[in-house]
């Protein structure tokens, strides 16, 4: 694939890499040994997983196989994600740099360039790096040393290094929270390899979206440089409640927000569905997951700082929070009423998927899809 980057001059994707590799904040301290037996056993969890999912959500799948697992470590998860970023942000790039060639933001973009824009990006990745427990990431090309799915399948991540600080932190019993957390990403796994036309209308969905982006590049790139700031200090205003919106806020179009709407009630299903199935699933064969919930929700809520909570509400971070907790609850009222059988009926095509206000309000996708005939 050609290099946006270098073909854009927008984002300098090597330097992201290279910049977030360099600031990445150290993992835990583990032996040798004990590194090889945490990658195996997430890798057995992940394995175990699939059944259990499947079997609870009646989900059936045969390509789940042609998706694969790795088990990464922080750097491992930056290059997996700038990857992605290049695939499904290259029509962006190249709208930006078509009106690059003119208008007032041609000198200030001359002057933040490529390397500055793939440094800013790199502050940003090196601070999710340590974040992210797992990740089912549905648009990611195959590299030599990131293999995804073939036909366009994509891969399941499992940062190790975050599961065991986490579980430390939680001081929770270390086995079941990596088979909790393997619960979850095999989930989203299972929900695009058993639904064939997922992947190809969220992508439709998200290229949508960026192709209804009307905004000047100096304001898209100004966005990602506050957010850098926040991050290094430099914005302390930024820790204020009232201290600017996130990201996707700022770029939205009156079409962007119909856009963003559905995106926002596909992923809230997505992020729901995989916090209800993990709950289900978890008592049969987690021991201790009530504990490990309780736990992992008071550090889901909290964060780490304040500067944490201020660089989350700046990249939209927030918002999916509530995405775990608005999903969750529409899955669990659906299933209450229709069953197991009748809720996947959300996944028959794009029409059967919920809206946004029926994800607030279940009855309503119940009213709409199982709707009785008129006699």
């Amino acid at each position: 694939m050609t290099s946006i980057g270098a073909s854009s001059g927008m984002v300098d994707w090597n330097l992201a890499v290279a910049t977030a590799t360099r600031l990445v904040r150290p993992g835990p301290e583990v032996s040798r040994d004990e590194a090889r037996a945490v990658v195996a056993e997430l890798r057995r969890h992940a394995k175990a997983s699939e059944g259990h999912v499947r079997g609870f959500t009646r989900m059936a799948t045969e390509e789940a196989h042609d998706t694969p697992v790795l088990v990464v470590d922080r750097p491992g998860w930056v290059r997996a994600n700038v990857a992605g970023f290049r695939e499904i942000l290259g029509p962006l790039l190249e709208k930006m740099q078509e009106r690059r060639g003119s208008g007032a933001g041609n000198a200030v973009l001359g002057a933040v360039g490529g390397k500055v824009t793939g440094v800013e990006l790199g502050m940003l990745l090196s601070f999710m790096s340590s974040r992210v427990l797992g990740q089912y990431e549905t648009f990611a090309p195959a590299t030599r040393e990131l293999p995804a799915g073939a036909n366009g399948g994509g891969r399941l991540l499992l940062v190790a290094p975050n599961i065991v600080h986490v579980e430390r932190e939680l001081d929770v019993d270390p086995h079941d929270f990596r088979l909790w957390v393997c619960l979850h990403e095999e989930t989203h796994r299972t929900q695009f390899t058993a639904v064939p036309w997922l992947r190809d209308h969220l992508e439709g969905e998200i290229q949508s979206f960026l192709a209804e982006t009307d905004v000047d590049p100096t304001t898209l790139l100004e966005r990602v440089r506050e957010a850098a700031q926040t991050l290094a200090g430099g914005r302390p205003e930024a820790e204020e409640d009232d201290g600017g919106r996130s990201l996707v806020e700022l770029v939205q179009t009156p079409a962007q927000r119909e856009v963003l709407g559905r995106l926002t009630a596909v992923m809230s299903l997505l992020e729901g569905h995989a916090d209800f199935v993990m709950d289900g699933v978890g008592p049969a064969i987690v021991p201790s997951v009530g504990e490990i919930r309780e736990k992992f929700q008071q550090r889901r809520a909290k964060g780490a700082s304040r500067l944490d909570l201020a660089l989350r509400k700046l990249l939209g971070l927030d918002a999916k929070l509530r995405q775990y907790r608005d999903g969750e609850r529409f899955v669990r009222a659906v299933v209450d009423e229709c069953g197991m059988d009748g809720f996947n009926r959300v996944w028959t095509s794009p029409n059967t998927l919920p809206t946004k206000s029926e994800i607030a309000k279940p009855a309503d996708w119940i009213a709409r899809v199982h709707r009785k005939p008129e006699s």
